[in-house]
């Protein structure tokens, strides 16, 4: 499965949105020891700017729910023909049900839809979503199917984490793939170093280690004042930044030997927005002329988790049509994927604001809300 060449695949469009709060690093200036030599310091190497964050009140099936209207309404999408929907995230509204469940609910989509989500790659996620996709059209299995990739990373940490929280944004995306009668090939290398499964990790939370009352509430300073809690993010920075750098040119120089191209053929490299050091490392290694990738999404937004490679594509691509994209993510597991696609007649949508609509519950509202619930499950 690692190396993957599917045909008779399209993709029609792609959409984007972030939350319309915003953080400037530069109003962050305390959490550098009001330093300002420090913090033009960590901008230049890190390209840090700004961030779209969320409230409260607004979850990653939130942000998805107004991509995939946003693409349906665009591409005028007949919803009864959509045959899958699959939704690609580390920040799951809940342990189950999927996401993809509650937003086939929520945009009214046939009960004959089949619904998964995919967990636990973050940052590549979104190219294993398109693998996932490629193959379920290719055999058959679908015509037509509903991609979302979305993260709520501003929440994966303490704000005083200044090791990882400063990174982080918000987005969700969707995209539209379908069956085509045209030939339309699409290249995937894939792969997992999972012996460095722990080299970013939030270790509680899930069921090897459930939030209790014991860590609940437990902080943990480091040794230069991150605040860190057990189902935050902890990661191994240059454990990762080592992995990166070696497999982003691997992964780059695999698919263009599968497609038989050269760097030249490829109109735009889009790359997992981790930060700008990363992103112009990995380029500078896989010789990538300058015009052809950017590091500029990851300044404007942050690093958006499963989103941010998509929310890359629209920020670059919505305005400058291209004939061939060459994806290029790595996440935890420590996972990663890269992809070759044609996208000469997709449709790239702008970046939109999410307003937090009126009425949405905040999360002492949620906790009265699920008490209630429960009471009322207890006494039928």
């Amino acid at each position: 499965m690692s190396k993957s060449t599917f045909n008779h695949v399209k993709i029609r469009g792609i959409t984007s949105v972030v939350p319309e709060k915003v953080i400037n690093i530069d109003d962050e200036i305390d959490f550098f020891n009001n330093d300002l030599k420090l913090l033009e310091r960590n901008k230049k190497i890190l390209g840090l700017g700004t961030r779209h964050v969320t409230d409260d009140c607004t979850t990653n099936c939130d942000l998805c729910e107004a991509a995939a209207r946003d693409l349906i309404d665009a591409l005028a999408v007949d919803k009864s023909t959509v045959d899958a929907l699959i939704v690609v995230s580390s920040s799951h509204d809940y342990h189950y049900p999927a996401d993809a469940c509650i937003l086939q609910g929520r945009l009214g989509l046939s009960e004959d839809c089949t619904c998964f989500d995919i967990s636990g790659l973050a940052c590549s996620a979104y190219v294993h979503g398109l693998l996932q996709a490629h193959a379920l059209i290719s055999t058959g299995v679908a015509k037509k199917i509903l991609l979302l990739s979305g993260d709520i990373t501003s929440t994966h940490s303490d704000r005083r984490n200044r090791n990882s929280n400063m990174l982080f944004g918000d987005a969700g995306t969707a995209t539209l793939l379908e069956w085509t009668d045209e030939e339309n090939t699409a290249w995937f290398y894939t792969g997992t170093r999972g012996k460095d499964w722990n080299k970013l990790i939030a270790p509680a939370g899930g069921y090897a280690l459930p939030i209790r009352g014991d860590i609940a509430d437990l902080e943990i300073t480091d040794n230069v004042g991150n605040v860190w809690r057990m189902y935050d993010d902890i990661m191994k920075g240059l454990d990762v930044f080592k992995f990166t750098t070696e497999i982003g040119p691997k992964g780059i120089a695999k698919v263009m030997e599968m497609s038989g191209k050269s760097i030249d053929d490829i109109d735009y490299f889009a790359f997992h927005q981790a930060n700008k050091q990363i992103v112009r490392t990995v380029a500078g290694f896989a010789k990538l002329p300058k015009d052809k990738y950017s590091s500029e999404t990851f300044t404007q937004y942050g690093n958006c988790g499963a989103a941010a490679v998509t929310l890359d594509i629209c920020r670059h691509l919505s305005q400058h049509k291209v004939q061939s994209l060459c994806l290029a993510t790595f996440g935890v597991g420590l996972s990663f994927g890269f992809s070759l696609l044609k996208t000469q007649n997709t449709y790239i949508g702008k970046i939109k604001l999410y307003r937090t609509p009126t009425g949405k519950m905040n999360r002492q509202e949620k906790i009265k809300y699920w008490i209630s619930y429960f009471k009322e499950e207890n006494n039928a």
